[in-house]
């Protein structure tokens, strides 16, 4: 200021416009060096830094740069340049450095929680963090950093101690706690989901009390994120995970196969003891001609040494249609090359009812794909619905209007 002062004097400049005109140059000098400083910082270093980080292909260099840290860090230059010059004006030398000391503190802690998003990036690069997320906890520090660059920031303007803030708040612990219930919520939720590894990134869950029904696409401190088969997202809170009920298909996923469990309802009036005719057609079947050929010899010698009369078709045992559409199906789901032989595969009848007689097939796709999973189940009931009448059997359905048109043009 002295420097200016005197030579405006040395130029001749009226003594009474000496200090305003020294006070202004100054100022402008200063915005001026802060304007460069900052254009030095924004379109030199950082531009050189960026263009170092982009040739040689630095994958954590690369998450810098998205996150803005570096910008964010070269506001520090203008506000230390301010404070440097703070005392160059010894009337607002205080206030000055007051107000660029809390810029500086605003702009740390901005930087502090874009480090903070830049560690949960760098860590979702990594496998475990499909099993192990931690933006629930990086967003837990970031409520942590705000508070305390609130409080700080505030008692740099006070001219306080920061701890006689933190005794004040104390004593607002209770309102801090309705304000951030569900954060505390999901904080607890989270630790428990991580601990015990409920859900993971990418696990189909079911939750019709949200409606949510597809895969995991975040894990955050407050809300599950699940995007939906139909391509909607569904927001659930992250306790509610803990405190509700859930499906998690990971486990299906994980095993390899994915189950089919659908019956064919038979018509109980077609149902019959096999003819010779029929038990000749059977033979002729791939899958059959070995089991008829064991079933008859087993039901023969049963029926011989029990000295059993045949003559009456209720006596003794004998094939039914109905046995053997069964034995059929299980053979030809034996040798299907799309279910897994290693997991459970049975055809069981359920109780008959006022649809027929249920004929369930129970098995396991191997492959838990969506689309593959359906067409190998259709296919597999295409065919059966096809071959059915070839063992005597009708497939019950309730009668249609064409049904009742031909009953009614028979009459």
């Amino acid at each position: 200021m002295n420097f200016i002062r005197n030579r405006l004097l040395g130029y001749g400049v009226d003594e009474a416009l000496v200090d305003t005109l020294s006070f202004v140059i100054l100022v402008g000098v200063i915005i001026l060096l802060c304007i460069v400083a900052n254009l030095i910082s924004k379109h030199l270093i950082i531009r050189f830094i960026t263009h170092i980080v982009r040739k040689n292909d630095i994958k954590w260099g690369n998450i810098l740069l998205e996150r803005k840290v570096l910008r964010r860090l070269s506001h520090f230059v203008p506000a230390l340049i301010i404070y440097y010059f703070a005392s160059t004006f010894p009337t607002y030398q205080k206030a000055i450095e007051t107000l660029a000391l809390t810029y500086i503190m605003i702009v740390a802690f901005s930087v502090i929680n874009r480090l903070l998003s830049v560690f949960n990036d760098i860590y979702q690069t990594y496998e475990i963090a499909k099993t192990k997320p931690i933006k629930g906890y990086v967003q837990v520090a970031k409520i942590v950093v705000v508070i305390v660059g609130a409080v700080l920031v505030i008692a740099n303007l006070m001219g306080e101690s920061p701890v006689i803030l933190l005794s004040g708040i104390g004593a607002l612990s209770a309102v801090f706690m309705l304000i951030f219930k569900d954060s505390l919520l999901g904080l607890v939720a989270g630790v428990q989901l991580s601990a015990t590894e409920m859900v993971r990134m990418g696990d189909w869950i079911e939750m019709p009390k949200y409606g949510a029904n597809g895969d995991i696409i975040d894990i955050s401190l407050n809300t599950v994120m699940v995007r939906n088969f139909d391509k909607t997202v569904t927001m659930i809170p992250s306790y509610a995970l803990i405190s509700d009920s859930f499906i998690n298909w990971r486990g299906m996923q994980e095993s390899g196969g994915r189950r089919i469990k659908r019956a064919l309802y038979i018509d109980m009036s077609s149902i019959t003891f096999c003819t010779e005719e029929m038990i000749e057609h059977f033979k002729q079947i791939h899958y059959l001609s070995n089991y008829i050929v064991e079933r008859e010899r087993e039901i023969e010698e049963y029926n011989s040494k029990n000295k059993i009369d045949r003559n009456n078709v209720v006596n003794g045992r004998a094939l039914t249609n109905v046995g053997v559409f069964r034995a059929y199906i299980l053979q030809y789901m034996q040798h299907h090359p799309r279910i897994h032989q290693e997991m459970t595969l049975m055809v069981r009848q359920l109780a008959p009812g006022e649809h027929g007689l249920p004929i369930e097939i129970y098995a396991f796709v191997d492959d838990t794909k969506w689309t593959v999973y359906e067409t190998v189940q259709a296919d597999i009931f295409d065919h059966l619905f096809a071959i059915a009448p070839e063992f005597g059997l009708r497939v019950f359905q309730n009668p249609t209007g064409s049904d009742l048109k031909a009953l009614g043009n028979g009459v």
